[in-house]
């Protein structure tokens, strides 16, 4: 294997760039919630969701899950904490990711659980749809592959065995996640971990901790195919995290080791993973320390632990420029964990969340505004249109989510005939139900639909969801 050990500027060089202080807009923090016992970190992972011209940030804690309306960013306002099956101060970690309307949540620590969310009813409410250990008690971090609809859950514990290095689920019916594959070798290649990664049309980038980095081809889960490792490299430490370029080149790589550069991967060949690039926070401390990067068009933004918010410019995806800078945490540096844990760039705004460990959240104005189709990606926003509020409206539903049978009331039908329907995602009619005279209001048994989201159409026009738990 070839490494190409450059770097691109020397450092008398390396601080002579334009550096700008990113602009806070606003932030939220919760003084009565605890830190952790280990780290004293109250906070730790930072999601976004946006629906219907409205922006949240959801933050995780020793608490469980905060929703913060962050429309308005200098005025952060928490609309719901959702408790974590476990938590207090034996919680360090929580993770997050969103498919089609629904929140993936998971925890490292304690009696935990996966729990899954719907956001579609935000900002009146958060439903827990799903809160169950029976797949996966914990997890130290996922995944969601969009394309392909699987969740990756990464050092997984607790269901179908105490240990994984990491798993794969199918998510294509939200609330029922299939269990694929428990992953802890590929093609003979072994790893005591995979502690994060980025996939992207079944092609994940693993970062296996102390085993280094590689790539595999999970198109089959069960016999994934071994693309390209990297094990023995200059600045190695603790293989962290990483994220792709959007042209799939280049990897942008952490090692959470302190005194140890980001690393920039040339993976367009992946049986010869090359190093073209080192990158850092421009603090020269032996302490200073990386932690978690996200590509956004073109900037990589990275949660720098004591150097709290940095932003490089990668328009030249090989050789970042770092731009911007804001520094959360008052902590001293130390040989420790303290300070920005995530960040999140894909709100249509523009604007920036970045959690910091004890500090909570922060809002920043955005640094690119020209970044709506890369957004896209990672943003479900559902917009109901007017008609459809105003058909929906006649037609109750109740329970939902439901589980044995559901309550149909018709509050403005007139007429001889009424035909329910219940399609699932895919529009296969699972359920019809015709209705003589003029009944508005009956029972309808759904004991034998399997978990997940349904469509009900009342005379082909009037539409609303089910969830069958």
């Amino acid at each position: 294997m070839r490494i190409l050990f450059t770097y691109l500027v020397c450092l008398s060089s390396l601080f002579s760039f334009a550096q700008t202080e990113a602009t806070l807009l606003g932030t939220w923090s919760n003084s009565s919630l605890i830190g952790s016992a280990a780290f004293d970190n109250t906070y730790n992972e930072i999601w976004g969701y946006a629906s219907n011209g409205k922006e949240y940030a959801i933050i995780g804690s020793t608490a469980g899950t905060h929703f913060i309306d962050v429309t308005n960013p200098n005025q952060p306002t928490e609309l719901f904490l959702i408790p974590g099956a476990d938590n207090g101060a034996n919680i360090i970690h929580r993770d997050y990711h969103d498919l089609d309307g629904y929140l993936y949540v998971v925890c490292d620590e304690g009696q935990s659980t996966l729990q899954i969310m719907d956001l579609r009813y935000l900002p009146e409410r958060v439903d827990v749809l799903y809160d169950s250990n029976e797949l996966l008690r914990r997890s130290h971090n996922i995944f969601i592959d969009e394309e392909n609809k699987r969740l990756y859950a990464l050092i997984a514990g607790g269901g179908p065995s105490s240990f994984d290095a990491m798993r794969v689920y199918d998510i294509s019916n939200p609330l029922d996640p299939i269990l694929l594959s428990q992953n802890n070798s590929i093609e003979g290649f072994s790893f005591s971990q995979v502690h994060d990664g980025y996939i992207r049309d079944n092609i994940a980038y693993l970062n296996l901790g102390p085993g280094g980095f590689c790539i595999a081809d999970f198109t089959n889960p069960a016999a994934p195919k071994l693309l390209g490792s990297l094990t023995d490299y200059p600045q190695s430490g603790y293989n962290h995290s990483g994220w792709l370029s959007n042209d799939g080149n280049y990897y942008y790589m952490a090692d959470e080791t302190w005194g140890t550069d980001m690393k920039v991967l040339d993976v367009s060949d992946p049986s010869d993973i090359q190093i073209t690039n080192f990158i850092d926070a421009g603090n020269p401390a032996s302490t200073s320390i990386p932690h978690n990067q996200v590509v956004a068009c073109d900037y990589l933004y990275v949660s720098y632990y004591y150097d709290g918010l940095q932003v490089y410019d990668i328009s030249d995806p090989s050789a970042p420029v770092r731009s911007h800078f804001y520094e959360t945490s008052n902590e001293p540096d130390a040989q420790n964990y303290k300070g920005a844990w995530g960040v999140y760039p894909f709100l249509p705004s523009g604007n920036v969340l970045v959690a910091d460990m004890q500090e909570g959240l922060f809002v920043f104005q955005a640094i690119d505004l020209d970044c709506s189709e890369d957004r896209s990606s990672y943003q479900n926003i559902f917009i109901v249109s007017t008609d459809e509020i105003e058909q929906a409206s006649d037609v109750s539903i109740t329970p939902n989510p439901a589980s044995e049978a559901i309550n149909v009331q018709i509050q403005s039908y007139v007429g001889t005939e009424l035909l329910l329907e219940i399609f699932d995602l895919n529009g296969k009619l699972l359920v019809k139900h015709l209705e003589n005279g003029s009944a508005s209001n009956f029972d309808i048994s759904i004991n034998h639909l399997p978990k997940g989201l349904y469509t009900i159409r009342v005379n082909g026009k009037i539409s609303q969801k089910l969830v069958k738990l």
